[in-house]
């Protein structure tokens, strides 16, 4: 003869409704941050060092790094601050959205812009490569390897372009690779606007 089983006692209707309160929340949460995950535009993050000087770093040359014969050199803020509007670069060999702005580099130096590289966080031999295989924008080129000089420009993540202009003070800032329409839209009336200014 067998015993029935007890039934388990079931929670009240009230007791489940308190269970899924911390499952709502989680859902409201995780909707919040994927939504806000999308929204916006990362080119327009603000930079506390848009109006000072760049920072007073000297970044050393990327070794091995040559054009027309001559070692490519680093770069300093007395470098930035010689009269001359500047457009810093920050890029590394690891980075695939730095590859693909790297056509606009190029053309920004046909265009006859000055150009210097920051180069972070990366391998010697995988920059000159890079450089090597897609050409080199840059006159100058200053290596960032443990990512100091980085922190010091405000770096969120590359890679991004900064417009110093010709007193070496930071102008503009472009988060995220450069586009043709960021070009036109964005970086070259930034430029413009530090040419005029004195």
């Amino acid at each position: 003869m067998s015993v029935p089983d007890a039934e388990a006692p079931r929670p009240s209707s009230g007791r489940r409704k308190l269970l899924l309160i911390p499952l709502l929340v989680f859902v409201a949460l995780a909707a919040l941050l994927f939504a806000r995950l999308f929204s916006g535009d990362p080119s327009t993050l603000p930079s506390a060092l848009i109006g000072r000087p760049a920072p007073d770093l000297a970044l050393p040359p990327l070794e091995g790094l040559t054009a027309d014969g001559a070692a490519v050199p680093g770069f300093s803020r007395a470098e930035l601050a010689s009269g001359e509007v500047t457009l810093v670069n920050v890029f590394a060999s690891w980075c695939g959205p730095c590859r693909d702005e790297h056509p606009e580099l190029m053309e920004l130096k046909a265009r006859g812009l000055r150009l210097f590289g920051l180069n972070h966080k990366d391998n010697p031999e995988n920059a000159r490569r890079f450089l090597g295989g897609l050409g080199n924008p840059f006159s100058r080129v200053g290596v960032d390897p443990n990512g100091r000089a980085s922190i010091e420009w405000g770096v969120y993540g590359v890679p991004e372009t900064f417009v110093v202009d010709g007193q070496g003070r930071i102008a503009f800032k472009f988060v995220g690779p450069l586009t043709d329409a960021a070009v036109e839209a964005k970086l070259m009336p930034a430029i413009e606007k530090a040419k005029s200014a004195k």
